[in-house]
């Protein structure tokens, strides 16, 4: 399974970026692909979630109704649509998958990761 992220860059408070987060190597019904990102000196976070069947989207609380997750089935992708960024919103973001909904925004029981792509936010 490979999990390639890209769409990340420098871009203005108040700006907008979309991620995109291709997926290859498994069918991916019953799956739920995330989001999480991690800024220097903190842990890795949950930023969104959704599942690869239904479309059924989670978000954290700190990025809800500016971030929007989704997926293009036929293209095997899944995007996060980020507007209204705010400087804290800079960190290494990573696509993530994993089997089943339970527990969506616990790093660990995510069992396949992307590489990283970099969103900063200047203010």
């Amino acid at each position: 399974v490979q999990l390639q992220a890209s769409g990340g860059g420098l871009v203005q408070a108040g700006g907008s970026l979309r991620l995109s987060c291709a997926a290859s190597g498994r069918t991916f019904s019953g799956y739920v692909m995330g989001w999480f990102r991690q800024a220097p000196g903190k842990e890795r976070e949950f930023v969104a979630a959704c599942t690869w069947s239904s479309g059924t989207t989670y978000y954290a609380d700190s990025v809800k109704g500016r971030f929007t997750i989704s997926r293009d089935n036929a293209k095997n992708t899944v995007y996060l649509q980020m507007n209204s960024l705010k400087p804290e919103d800079t960190a290494v973001y990573y696509c993530a998958s994993k089997s089943g909904i339970y527990s969506y925004t616990v790093k660990d029981n995510y069992m396949y990761w992307g590489q990283g792509t970099l969103v900063t936010v200047s203010s």
